[in-house]
């Protein structure tokens, strides 16, 4: 039984230590790609500057939704 429980014991290792080697070589070589992709294809500038978040303050736009939810309550509360 102690021969069996040590076997057991060591394919445990073995099996632990080959799944952390695969994750080692997996961030490896995700970081080697990553590091090729930023050298061979950097970043363009943009042509559109940016545009900030506060842009939904637009009058037609706030009308539009709440015509949309006006519709929508009317029809399906009276359901």
């Amino acid at each position: 039984m102690n021969e069996m429980l040590s076997s057991g014991i060591e394919l445990m290792l073995i099996g632990m230590g080959m799944v952390y080697a695969f994750l080692a070589m997996l961030i490896v070589a995700i970081n080697l790609m990553s590091r090729a992709v930023r050298r061979y294809f950097p970043e363009m500038p943009s042509k559109f500057p940016e545009q900030s978040v506060a842009v939904s303050n637009d009058k037609a736009v706030i009308a539009a939704i709440t015509a949309a939810v006006h519709q929508y309550r009317k029809k399906y509360n009276n359901g």
